[in-house]
């Protein structure tokens, strides 16, 4: 078909299509040989999108996705630093570029690149011929320097937002149209392709110049006419480099291409072409998906090389076959179900309910599995109609009384004869637990993962499914969907839920199948053992107890916080000159930079400059070169911590006193850290900032209830001991076997000061690089900690290492074993695994930095971990519970008078926890305190 009148050409931004698809998804690698392709699924599957939406009447006639060949253009000809300061290409993306180019041909979409020209200037080229032949065009990018080309029958379209760019769009966010776009940007400049343009003149000045003068060539012939001195000035001065900047923002619409827009008639895929593309790259969702659109067979999946990957071979299971699932709707149906478990020995269970929250969440149902493929779900709680069940709603026909129901589970979920597998089991521990069920003895599939496979991927039944079972289960949001329109589970019809349910058994079956005998040869046996598996109950029954919360003394600290922000406010304008909205990063950016004329500011891909903590606070130190901004940027830095402390405690933690306890019950993630560490959320209790007097005062809300005390026990620089031990350093193992102040000890090893001698400063620089080596702090990073110049902080971190070479041999050595091994462990043979430890570029730097870190962050999560474990039994004769555990740090609520006790009992646990595992050459030394407060025990 010839392009002319009646055609639509959509022409597709593939540099945006591939770095968008590259940051919306983790680092993905093809299983069969460890190929990064996170880029090329993403980049897939939005092309498979596109094609699905690019239907109807107004659909593309002709298509082309282009795409940048090489960096060297024409404009570095006329500009030799245009895009100098562009970060270089992320190693694990570099292979995916030619990947993506196969994967356009696969899906038979013209795909073309030009020598020497920016992918922009050939789009511009194409738009120019399409528009002259008649047709329309549409170009799918937002990126805003294709913004030039709108009107005259082209326009953008944001297939991320779903929305059309026209002249209107593009002069709501220029300030002019189309026409005089290029005006507006040789101006303001760009600092994401170095594009230099009159500096200090932003998007809004230049608009607002351009329109006064009609065009860029009239404001620099007339600019001595501008009144603002230092504005006229700068276009005097500048007018060279604003024409050229003008040069360098122009596309180039008479592009040669070596290609006709007849050559881009859209084209059916060639089915088999692109099955057989997805499937070598391991995209099973998408191959599904694909065949099924076409009606076609999806080609065996290839066999998989990479023993993390392998699944083991299981060939006396049937597949997962949603359709054979049962329905349990009476008594004598679950007696059958029951009495299977009892012969078998073990059953796989899991529960639906209304919420996510454990302490909230309704039970709906319960489902079994007894074998691979042999399953059945046991509604409880399903409504029909509109509402609940205490308003509105029905309940649902054929389904047991949940209090019957419930009878005959207890006894085999609490029979230790019978082995409960479940996926995520601390939550059906909780929903039992809340109806008077202690389930036990119990196993659980992620739990099994994360001791095996901690670093390589998520540990979530979808992904352990595809990764182990190659099996996609059915989709909730199928069930429930999604948004505002979404429904609890007790709405889903009882068909679709039993066949949702029950697959979830199945599957965390037959992952326990793979995963049990796996646990030996991954090594992994001792861990999931001694830390994971116990943690369960300990976990839950923290959980379950919460903390008591004052709501009233949170109040009172919003108020506070909202007076103090208040008056921050007034005093940032001030400084500023002129009130703004504090809270906008782009008024901000824009006072700073473009105001007060703080250089190095960069902007981002939406034009605005980046004012990030680590922005402001390089600024801050500016009080010699620019006092003004200085004192605005730790103005700002003080109301943003203010002001955070306010949203996300005092505002927030009010919403979390749960109704009926009056406490606040966080949540704990056993997998939720690589290292060991436990991550707590809904709400994250374990955030609550202590280096500030506001953010230690929020834990005067963390109460005792009425006749007990809570006390807080912290371990005392565990990390620096483990550092000590594993780097062998005769120094500081000395120092905290005598007790002494390991940052006083070290600065007085570092800087040849003797301990009698000892200033504050020195000791708080000595502490900063004791906890900064830790996490492989740089020059760059303590001086910005310690607000010095970088060499000076760099020669403090050299004269660090001089004295304490031991670290460095430690690192070193961690290092070269995760490029062998892929792995790092620590002292209890918690293996974390480093898969982008041979990475190069950007990413090199925090891998090396987080194998480091690792085995000592690591070994300090596994020794709370087994304290927390023993501790339990410890406590069991005093009227204590343990209620929190922050990283290094336990609190518990305990009877009055009986704190000592407690404290002695825990202390005893918490200091042998290593034992008798590992026999550390450092002490480790419990610090306790206890109070009506967290504050006063902390």
């Amino acid at each position: 078909m010839a392009f002319g009148k009646g055609c639509h050409l959509h022409l597709i931004d593939g540099s945006a299509f591939i770095f968008r698809a590259y940051h919306a998804l983790p680092p993905l690698t093809r299983k069969s040989d460890g190929l990064p392709i996170g880029a090329v699924a993403g980049f897939c599957n939005m092309l498979w999108k596109y094609i699905e939406d690019a239907k109807g009447a107004d659909a593309p006639t002709h298509a082309a996705v282009i795409f940048d060949k090489g960096s060297h253009t024409f404009r570095n000809d006329l500009y030799d630093l245009y895009k100098a300061n562009r970060d270089e290409m992320p190693a694990d993306l570099r292979p995916q570029m030619p990947l993506t180019r196969e994967a356009t041909r696969a899906f038979n979409i013209a795909c073309e690149e030009q020598e020497g020209y920016e992918a922009d200037d050939m789009i511009a080229t194409l738009a120019r011929q399409a528009r002259e032949a008649g047709g329309r065009v549409t170009i799918i990018s937002s990126d805003k320097d294709l913004m030039q080309l709108v009107g005259g029958g082209v326009e953008m379209f944001d297939a991320m937002k779903n929305k059309v760019i026209g002249p209107e769009e593009v002069e709501a966010k220029f300030g002019v149209g189309p026409d005089r776009v290029i005006d507006v940007q040789a101006l303001a400049g760009d600092s994401v392709d170095n594009i230099p343009g009159a500096p200090g003149i932003g998007v809004k000045t230049a608009a607002l110049l351009i329109n006064e003068f009609g065009d860029l060539e009239t404001l620099l012939a007339r600019a001595e006419e501008i009144k603002q001195p230092k504005r006229r000035q700068t276009l005097i001065d500048n007018a060279d480099q604003i024409r050229l900047s003008k040069k360098l923002v122009t596309l180039d619409p008479e592009t040669p291409l070596s290609f006709t827009l007849d050559d881009l008639e859209i084209r059916e895929p060639h089915v088999e072409t692109l099955l057989g593309f997805l499937n070598a790259m391991e995209f099973r969702t998408l191959t599904r998906r694909v065949a099924e659109k076409f009606d076609a067979e999806p080609p065996p999946a290839p066999e998989l090389a990479a023993p993390e990957a392998a699944p083991l071979a299981e060939p006396d299971e049937p597949a997962p076959s949603p359709d054979d699932y049962v329905c349990i709707r009476d008594a004598d149906m679950l007696r059958q179900w029951l009495d299977q478990a009892r012969a078998r020995g073990w059953v796989a269970v899991d529960t639906e309910t209304t919420s996510l929250d454990e302490m909230r969440a309704e039970l709906v149902g319960v489902s079994l599995c007894i074998e691979p493929g042999q399953a059945a779900y046991l509604p409880l709680g399903h409504t029909t109609g509109d509402g609940d069940l205490f308003g509105g709603a029905e309940r649902a026909e054929g389904q047991m009384d949940l209090k019957t129901a419930l009878s005959l589970l207890k006894p085999v979920l609490e029979d230790p004869a019978i082995l409960k597998i479940g996926q995520n089991m601390k939550y059906d521990f909780k929903i039992f637990a809340r109806h008077g069920i202690r389930v036990g003895p119990i196993e659980d599939t992620m739990l099994m993962s994360y001791a095996m496979f901690s670093g390589l991927h998520n540990h979530g039944m979808d992904t352990l499914s595809d990764r182990y079972l190659g099996h996609q289960p059915i989709p909730i949001k199928e069930l429930i969907g999604s948004g505002k329109s979404q429904v609890t589970f007790d709405k889903v019809a009882i068909d679709k839920a039993t066949r949702y349910a029950a697959e979830d058994a199945d599957i965390t079956l037959r992952l326990w199948r793979r995963f049990k005998p796996r646990l030996h040869r991954e090594a992994a046996t001792t861990i999931y053992e001694t830390e994971e598996r116990p943690l369960i109950p300990v976990l839950a029954d923290m959980e379950m107890a919460g903390v008591r919360v004052d709501a009233q003394v949170l109040s009172r600290m919003s108020n506070a916080f909202a007076q103090k922000m208040a008056g921050l406010e007034e005093e940032i304008a001030q400084v500023a000159g002129t009130p703004f909205n504090v809270g906008s990063p782009k008024q901000l950016g824009e006072i700073l930079f473009d105001q007060m004329g703080v250089e190095g500011g960069k902007k981002g891909k939406t034009g605005a400059y980046g004012t990030g903590a680590d922005v402001l606070e390089d600024v801050a130190t500016l009080e010699d070169v620019n006092p003004g901004a200085a004192k605005l940027a730790s103005l700002v830095l003080d109301w943003r911590q203010i002001s955070k402390l306010k949203s996300t405690y005092t505002d927030a933690l009010q919403t979390h006193v749960h109704p009926e306890t009056g406490r606040v019950h966080t949540s704990y993630s056993i997998a939720g850290a690589n290292t060991g560490r436990l991550a707590s959320t809904d709400p994250n209790l374990q955030n609550i900032p202590v280096r500030s007097e506001e953010g230690r005062r929020i834990r005067e809300a963390f109460v005792a209830g009425p006749g007990m005390t809570i006390v807080s026990l912290d371990y005392s620089q565990i990390e620096l001991r483990i550092l000590a031990h594993v780097a062998d350093l005769p120094e500081m193992k000395a120092a905290f076997r005598d007790g002494l102040d390991i940052h006083a000890a070290t600065a007085s090893e570092m800087f040849d000061v003797p301990l009698d001698q000892m200033t504050s400063e020195i000791r708080r620089q000595a502490k900063a690089i004791n906890f900064g080596v830790i996490y492989g702090i740089s020059g760059f990073g303590l001086a910005r900690n310690l607000r010095i110049p970088r060499k000076e902080a760099q020669g403090f971190i050299d004269r660090y290492f001089e004295r304490f070479p031991g670290i460095r041999t430690y690192m070193d050595d961690t290092v070269a074993f995760a490029k062998e091994h892929k792995y790092v462990e620590t002292l209890f043979g918690r293996r974390i695994h480093t898969p982008e430890i041979a990475a190069k570029g950007p990413a090199a730097g925090f891998a090396k930095r987080a194998a480091i870190n690792a085995p000592i962050q690591g070994a300090a999560a596994d020794i709370i971990r087994r304290a927390m474990i023993r501790m339990p039994a410890a406590i069991k004769d005093l009227p204590a519970k343990m209620l929190l555990q922050v990283h290094d740090e336990l609190i518990f609520e305990v009877e009055q008078g009986k704190a000592e006790a407690l404290i002695a009992a825990a202390r005893s646990v918490m200091e042998g926890a290593a034992e008798p595992v590992m026999k550390l050459s450092v002490p480790l030394v419990v610090d306790a305190g206890q109070g009506a407060s967290w504050a006063e025990a902390h």
